[in-house]
């Protein structure tokens, strides 16, 4: 006795996936994840400028949020310089980019 195929015939008695289509899934899954860039206002730049020369100045520790396509990336810790010229500041030890910052603010001690 034969079954009779219903619905999508071929297709549905063929479970299979090829394997540039779950690639393609997978880049299609990614991109929706992706974060945009915040742009911050002259406002948000002035309080983001506070924050890290106070804690450049009296050694105080911030959080500084900066911008990653995919996940939330804060910083926490001490700011120790900052590189104008490069357009930097380093938070213990460690160089991160002006440009991609989103937010600031100081840590509760």
């Amino acid at each position: 006795m034969r079954k009779k195929l219903e619905g999508n015939g071929l297709w549905e008695s063929s479970r299979m996936m090829l394997p540039e289509h779950k690639t393609a899934i997978n880049d299609h899954s990614e991109s929706l994840k992706r974060r945009q860039r915040i742009e911050l206002d002259e406002q948000e730049w002035e309080h983001v400028s506070r924050v890290v020369s106070e804690s450049l100045l009296r050694r105080q520790p911030i959080a500084v949020r900066l911008f990653h396509p995919v996940e939330l990336l804060t910083v926490i810790g001490i700011v120790d310089r900052v590189d104008e010229l490069k357009c930097r500041f380093m938070v213990d030890g460690e160089w991160f980019p002006i440009g991609d910052i989103e937010g600031a603010a100081l840590e509760k001690q």
